[in-house]
C-alpha cells in the first residue's frame, strides 16, 4: 500500500479571486476537496507544507489524510496549479476516497536490475525507458506507491512490455483492461540508436513548441471537476 501523508487545512471563507491572492501573499494555498457523494469543501493549506510534499514522488500516488475543522478526510491528489514563472503553488484539487470504490490513478514505474542486464553489462547497450507511469484501478487499500519492472534479463534489442509488470493483488492495469495494445515500456538499445531517438524527440518537441507559440491566443481557464479556480 502507498505511504500515507498528512496535511492540515483551514476552512476557506470567503472565496474569490482577490481573496485568494491575499491568501497566497500570506503563505496559504487555496484548495478544494470533492467527491464521495459529499459537497465540495474549500480549504486553505500551508504553502511550505504543500511544496515540501510535492517534492516527494510518493505524494502523487498516495492516500492523503487531510485534517480539517470538521474532521479528517482521506483523499488523493488530483490537480496542482503552479504559478507560470515562480515556484508558487496556486491551487490544489483533492478527491475524496471511498474504501468500497475503485480509484483510477497514475502510478510511477521503477525499473530494477538495469545494471546487471546482459544487454547493458556485457553488450554495451543502454536502457531506454519508454513509459514512466501507468494508470491503474484498485481499491484504496490496495493502492501501491509504485510498480516495479524487472529488466535484469534483457539482452540488446530486447524489451519488456506492459504485460510483464507484476501487479499486486487487486490492482488492474487499465491499458490492458479492455484489449489495449501490449506496448513495450523499456528496451535495451545500442548507443547510436539511443542518440538518434533522443535527437528525433528533441526535434519533434522543438517543432511542437514553435507551433504552440505561433498559435497561442489568450483563453479563459477551463472549469475543473472540483470547482472554480480562483
Amino acid at each position: 500500500m502507498s505511504v500515507q501523508f498528512e496535511l492540515t487545512a483551514e476552512s476557506r471563507e470567503p472565496t474569490g479571486t482577490s481573496v485568494s491572492r491575499r491568501f497566497r501573499r500570506d503563505g496559504k494555498v487555496p484548495a478544494v476537496i470533492y467527491g464521495a457523494g459529499k459537497d465540495n469543501q474549500n480549504l486553505l493549506l500551508d504553502h511550505l507544507e504543500v511544496q515540501r510534499n510535492l517534492e516527494v514522488e510518493a505524494f502523487y500516488s498516495a492516500i492523503i489524510n487531510i485534517k480539517t475543522a470538521n474532521g479528517n478526510e482521506r483523499a488523493i491528489l488530483r490537480d496542482v496549479q503552479m504559478h507560470p514563472y515562480r515556484s508558487q503553488v496556486q491551487h490544489v484539487d483533492f478527491q475524496r476516497v471511498s474504501e468500497t470504490e475503485n480509484l483510477r490513478l497514475k502510478i510511477p514505474l521503477h525499473y530494477m536490475g538495469a545494471d546487471v542486464a546482459p544487454g547493458v553489462k556485457v553488450q554495451d547497450g543502454i536502457i531506454s525507458h519508454l513509459v514512466t507511469e501507468v494508470e491503474i484501478s484498485c481499491l484504496p487499500s490496495a493502492l501501491p506507491e509504485f510498480l516495479e519492472v524487472d529488466v535484469s534479463e534483457l539482452n540488446l534489442h530486447e524489451s519488456v512490455k506492459l504485460s510483464d509488470i507484476k501487479l499486486p493483488e487487486g490492482v488492474e492495469l487499465l491499458a490492458l483492461a479492455h484489449g489495449g495494445e501490449d506496448q513495450a515500456i523499456a528496451s535495451v538499445l545500442a548507443p547510436k540508436v539511443v542518440e538518434e531517438v533522443e535527437e528525433a524527440v528533441e526535434v519533434e518537441e522543438a517543432e511542437l513548441e514553435a507551433e504552440a507559440v505561433e498559435g497561442e491566443a489568450p483563453s479563459e481557464p477551463a472549469a475543473d471537476e472540483g470547482g472554480e479556480k480562483e
